[in-house]
């Protein structure tokens, strides 16, 4: 195997690992969210920002990730 073919598994497993990441973490906060919301309505505002700071956050490694994959694969600088 070439470098250049060790490169493109690695951008393959790079952005692989990163989608399934961020999909559970999202996932999971979800799951959360719904039900924090179930159990106190009151709080449903609030704990929406919060929400949505930690999703923030789950799809920066994604496209962390990505921006990895491209480097490897040598379509970017």
């Amino acid at each position: 195997m070439a470098v250049s073919e060790l490169a493109q598994l690695g951008a393959g497993i790079a952005i692989g690992f990163g989608a399934v990441g961020a999909g559970l973490g999202i996932g999971i906060a979800t799951k959360g969210l719904m039900e924090a919301m179930s159990r106190q309505p009151e709080i449903a505002t609030k704990a929406l920002v919060f929400f949505l700071i930690g999703a923030a956050m789950a799809e920066a490694c994604a496209i962390y990730a990505l921006i990895i994959a491209l480097k490897l694969s040598g379509m970017m600088g």
